[in-house]
């Protein structure tokens, strides 16, 4: 059975991740998706909409196969590190193929851009650094680079942002040796920041937009989404009486800021030299989250870095913690959310030749990425009531959810 490996949000799931997996599936010629998908927070340092397993339910019952867990401290992390953690986990899995979504549509202009890449990476890197001395963000200072080295003029931009990624997996990659195939679909509607809902296709961010605003789910949110979303996002507020986001963890990182010294704050993963005296500057001067990000925001201080650092301020994740898992070529281990039976019959097929252990549930195995994950997940359910929290924090013992 040929599998295709999925790199997935699903914030929240929408008729865009339902073109890209059938697309995949079709592409590859593949009889199974596999989805590696970020658990409670997100690449760009948000806590997911609505939790992992609602999400996964709403993929699996839209033809997605099997849904794994991206590990927490690889999901809210920069392009590469974020691809790293993600394409470990297919390659362990040994899927056949990789199909990711970009602007460009080509997989030869990723490849053939990789290998010049790689021959100019040190001047890349000198470039970037040089960018990032003189007080700009790491994204300005990475287009710079690349735009430096030839690699924006071209048929792959790498100013967009699924192409960055997708270059991002390509690197991964190559640098594990992997066998996976690459492929790529072209992005197609909207764009990845539109903030509008304007086809049947949109943004995750317009769709979110909309729901948050709104407070329900409008009618211009239906007509972007599959219907197992709209169920899982109903079913998902009824029961823990909210949709997530930042706004709901202000005063917690408020607390944290307020009660943390200079020194602890600088240990915190994301935490660039001299924010901690800013945040502890700032911290009584912010009505809401909103107000506090546009205080905190600067040239260097980007709007998705400070997320991301928030993120890790909330969880008590420290710069130590994530650097012991860059290089690593391995996970520690697979954790298994959810899948079909076809995907049940892929992993029985697959389960005896892994070198990872493959879990079902956060108490399954010892590991200090699990403790980290556990973390996180008691974050991201803190705003719910204490009955309604414990409820939905249940299926993190439950073990997978199967679609028969």
């Amino acid at each position: 059975m040929k599998a295709c490996g999925l790199i997935v949000e699903y914030n929240p799931f929408h008729n865009g991740h339902l073109y890209h997996q059938e697309a995949s599936r079709t592409k590859t010629n593949a009889e199974v998706t596999v989805a590696v998908m970020s658990s409670s927070f997100l690449q760009r340092g948000e806590p997911a909409i609505i939790d992992k397993f609602s999400r996964t339910q709403a993929a699996l019952e839209h033809g997605v196969d099997i849904v794994v867990e991206l590990p927490f401290i690889y999901a809210v992390q920069y392009a590469d590190l974020f691809a790293y953690g993600a394409v470990s986990i297919l390659n362990a899995l040994g899927v056949d193929y990789l199909c990711f979504g970009s602007e460009s549509g080509d997989i030869t202009e990723f490849t053939k851009n990789y290998d010049y890449f790689n021959a100019h990476e040190d001047l890349f890197n000198e470039i970037r650094q040089n960018h990032l001395n003189e007080g700009e963000s790491f994204p300005q200072a990475s287009t710079k680079a690349y735009e430096a080295i030839g690699l924006r003029d071209g048929k792959l931009d790498l100013g967009q942002p699924n192409n960055i990624l997708g270059f991002s997996y390509v690197k991964a990659l190559r640098h594990l040796n992997s066998y996976i195939q690459p492929e790529t679909i072209t992005r197609t509607k909207s764009h990845y920041h539109d903030e509008t809902i304007d086809y049947s296709i949109a943004s995750a961010t317009s769709i979110r937009k909309d729901l948050f605003n709104a407070g329900e789910l409008s009618d211009l949110s239906r007509k972007a989404l599959p219907e197992e979303t709209i169920k899982q996002l109903i079913n998902y507020q009824q029961a823990s009486g909210l949709w997530h986001e930042w706004e709901l963890y202000f005063s917690y990182l408020q607390l944290l800021v307020q009660t943390h010294s200079h020194e602890q704050l600088r240990h915190i993963h994301g935490m660039i030299e001299g924010l901690e005296f800013r945040l502890k500057q700032t911290v009584n001067q912010a009505n809401n989250f909103q107000e506090w990000m546009e205080l905190l925001k600067t040239k260097r201080y980007t709007w998705t870095r400070l997320q991301r650092m928030f993120v890790h301020l909330l969880t008590n994740t420290t710069k130590t913690e994530v650097d012991q898992y860059k290089e690593r070529k391995e996970p520690p281990y697979i954790r298994l959310l959810g899948m079909s039976s076809r995907g049940r019959e892929w992993i029985n097929l697959r389960k005896k030749s892994l070198d990872v252990p493959l879990i079902t549930n956060l108490q399954q195995l010892s590991d200090p990425l699990l403790n980290i994950e556990e973390r996180a997940t008691d974050a991201y359910y803190s705003p719910i009531p204490p009955q309604k929290r414990y409820s939905l924090k249940r299926q993190e013992i439950k073990g997978p959810i199967i679609l028969k």
